[in-house]
């Protein structure tokens, strides 16, 4: 799961409801009849429910999957069926607020929850109607009304007389009508409230005003309602990521060309490129905002030889020595998308993102290998080929990506991590991503891995119930998996369980005064388990096989303790 899930509520691609294929008609009537029923639908709104016609010509032409339901349900045939669905109309009452809210853009599968109950027809509740055709009459589309409503229900419950003065108090301000329009469809809070325009509204208008208005952003916006939506959006962005209202106009009209030049998808990906580093998302927002060459940097595609990268920025000698000799996983080639969780692994992404932020911060774009072969590690090339010839190569080509995103280089150690660790990308991102949110720091992490690589071959449950076990049972804390990760691979009830709660009981006894390690009560195999028991007492392993042993565990919980080991 992405950690940037903070984007994709407002910027990512919401899958439609796909249209039904109205298959009891012949393909080449099927366009004819969707026709037909939206001009008999616009002439029942108009002329029987006395819709004016140009918001009943809306309705009927943005609203195909309702309108599609209808024609399913009458026979088709060519010469009668604009009369069949007219009649249909008159004697077979339709819910028009299903057709108005998938007018407006929300999804027909969504429609439901926004139904009121008992509730079909405009005369008997006109509230939304009205204010969605004050809305499109100060030129708002209105296939786009949907995109604030979802956002701001309430904007459909003011009064027209409310949302023409609300809009003519922001064209008070000094913006024009289109730039009002696609200000709140990017932020339509700016049209809800009753206390003015106060607080956050205020904040965010003399951010807009300083941007557009006094730095002149608005005359280079194309004079169209979708370029100052897609330019309020990019806006929106760095708002989502924390940054302040009220605070940035200036870096915001500074910028401006670069809101112009840009697509959001530009901008979210850098984002996420500087998120991945673990810094604020605040101080990533500011970044982008003070340093807009940044935007313009491949920081996907190129190739990194991570020593080479690290000299490229200055890295102190004594450092990269270091680096070197603790972090020989790190090594190699990466791709430079990975670069944050390389960084991350190695604890320089603070260091990192200071460079960038107050030094040269063209290095990261003029950064190229020295030579073809910098950083080429052939045993790495010899098994990636080995790969790329198996049956299955996809598969395992996918895990190898995984460990490059998290830091691991292209190098012998990393061959030897992926041939121990099992499940597809996907699984081994989800138990990565279980041992990040139970508070492992990054690093230790991917030490861990590199160390014990089956820890990531547990599923999530068995992960969160072994970490429990180790600190709310036996008093431990996280920082102990940093000694002993392989911790995470022994199985709860068979072997950690027992042994951790036998060991315990010898202490209520008092039969045991040393107090041993959680690695040394696991990891022991059975024969010397069994060995350390006899040395405490003679019959501590009978009681163990008998009462505390995984096979014996249950039926044992009850039993008396054996009256020889206990006096």
């Amino acid at each position: 799961m992405s950690p940037f899930s903070i984007f994709s509520r407002q910027f990512t691609s919401i899958a439609k409801t796909p249209l039904p294929k109205l298959s009891k008609i012949p393909t080449k009537y099927r366009s004819f009849a969707i026709q037909q029923a939206q001009n008999a639908l616009t002439d029942y709104l108009h002329t029987t429910r006395a819709l004016p016609f140009t918001y009943a010509d809306y309705i009927s032409k943005n609203s195909l999957h309702s309108l599609s339901q209808l024609i399913s349900k009458i026979k088709f045939s060519a010469p009668t069926f604009s009369r069949s669905f007219q009649k249909f109309l008159r004697y077979n009452p339709i819910n028009e607020f299903e057709f108005f809210y998938e007018s407006i853009g929300i999804d027909y599968h969504d429609i439901d929850e926004h139904l009121k109950p008992n509730v079909f027809f405009f005369s008997e509740y006109s509230i939304p109607l009205n204010a969605a055709c004050a809305l499109s009459g100060s030129g708002f589309p209105w296939n786009k009304l949907g995109r604030m409503y979802k956002e701001e229900v309430s904007i459909l419950s003011k009064t027209p007389e409310f949302l023409i003065d609300r809009l003519s108090v922001l064209k008070d301000f000094g913006f024009s009508n289109l730039s009002v329009v696609g200000i709140c469809l990017a932020f339509p809070f700016v049209l809800s409230g009753e206390d003015g325009l106060s607080g956050e509204i205020r904040d965010l208008l003399d951010d807009l005003k300083r941007a557009f208005i006094d730095y002149d952003l608005e005359s280079l916006v194309k004079g169209n309602v979708d370029a100052w939506y897609e330019v309020c959006r990019k806006i929106r962005v760095f708002y989502d990521l924390g940054v302040e209202k009220g605070k940035v106009g200036e870096l915001i009209g500074s910028s401006k060309h670069h809101f112009l030049e840009y697509k959001e998808e530009v901008l979210i990906k850098k984002m996420e490129f500087f998120c991945r580093l673990g810094v604020s998302k605040v101080d990533v927002g500011l970044l982008l905002l003070k340093r807009p060459e940044l935007l313009s940097f491949d920081l996907e595609n190129p190739t990194i030889s991570v020593l080479g990268f690290l000299k490229h920025f200055f890295l102190r000698e004594e450092k990269l020595k270091s680096i070197t000799q603790t972090y020989s996983y790190l090594l190699g080639r990466n791709k430079m998308a990975n670069l944050p969780h390389v960084l991350r692994a190695m604890d320089l992404h603070e260091w990192f993102f200071d460079m960038i932020k107050y030094g040269d911060c063209k290095l990261l774009d003029n950064y190229a290998l020295t030579s073809l072969n910098e950083s080429t590690d052939e045993i790495y090339m010899e098994n990636l080929e080995k790969i790329k010839c198996t049956k299955t190569p996809f598969h395992t080509i996918s895990k190898l990506n995984f460990l490059h995103g998290i830091g691991f280089g292209e190098n012998s150690f990393t061959v030897k991590v992926l041939a121990n660790v099992h499940g597809t990308s996907d699984e081994l991102q989800e138990r990565f991503d279980c041992l990040l949110d139970a508070g492992i720091r990054f690093s230790k992490l991917c030490k861990m891995v590199s160390l014990s690589p089956k820890i990531l071959n547990q599923d999530v449950d068995i992960l969160r119930r072994k970490l429990n076990f180790l600190c709310q049972e036996m008093g431990a804390s996280l920082q102990y998996l940093d000694c002993f990760p392989a911790y995470l691979c022994y199985d709860l009830e068979k072997r950690i369980k027992p042994r951790c709660k036998f060991h315990v009981w010898l202490k209520e006894k008092g039969l045991c005064t040393k107090n041993y390690s959680i690695s040394s009560m696991i990891a022991t195999s059975e024969k010397s388990f069994l060995a350390r028991l006899a040395s405490i007492h003679p019959t501590a392993p009978q009681q163990w096989l008998e009462c505390f042993a995984y096979e014996n565990h249950d039926s044992c919980q009850d039993t008396p303790v054996s009256s020889t080991i206990s006096s």
